[in-house]
């Protein structure tokens, strides 16, 4: 049974390795107050910021499968303090991540923000709406071509923010844009 948040991602063999490095006194001391279960209001901004995130499902094999998933800034929205969802817009109709989650509820996302050299991670659990229009018409996003064919909704479970070390800056045609013409 969980007892922390964060013990999501640090499992019995997570915590057996970080004892083995030297790191598990470290993260015994804040795990009691670390990795809300909540979208905080910094979150939610830093998920309106976003035009892209990637998505971890699993099979019932066990095997992952990442998937990119993008649109314009905020097409994941915050739907209240513990739910995000997006529109699923048409695309290759190979529909992996949303048979994994026929089969595995659990999901996991990537959110980069290459500029300013940040990451949020955050696990839930996902289902798919297919019946819900009026869900799907939230979700959408005013003129952009893509056609939404049905809603991602997923419960946060946990979040975590880390370090920025190692994430090289990168710029997209926009930013750069900016960037030119300060």
């Amino acid at each position: 049974m969980k007892q922390y948040a964060s013990d999501i991602a640090f499992t019995d063999s997570v915590k057996k390795i970080q004892t083995r490095y030297g790191s598990r006194k470290s993260y015994a001391k804040i795990e009691q107050n670390w990795w809300p279960d909540t979208i905080t209001p910094d979150l939610a901004t830093f998920i309106a910021e976003r035009d892209s995130f990637y998505m971890a499902t699993v099979n019932s094999d066990g095997q992952p499968y990442i998937q990119h998933r993008g649109g314009p800034k905020g097409f994941l929205k915050v739907l209240d303090d513990h739910t995000l969802g997006f529109a699923d817009f048409r695309g290759n109709r190979q529909y992996i991540s949303y048979g994994n989650l026929e089969e595995n509820n659990k999901v996991s996302l990537f959110l980069m923000d290459y500029p300013n050299r940040g990451r949020i991670k955050i696990w839930g659990t996902a289902e798919v709406k297919e019946d819900d229009q009026d869900l799907i018409n939230q979700l959408s996003v005013a003129d952009y071509k893509g056609k939404a064919e049905r809603a991602f909704i997923i419960r946060v479970e946990t979040w975590d923010g880390n370090c920025s070390q190692h994430i090289t800056p990168r710029y997209s045609i926009e930013e750069m844009a900016e960037f030119s013409e300060k």
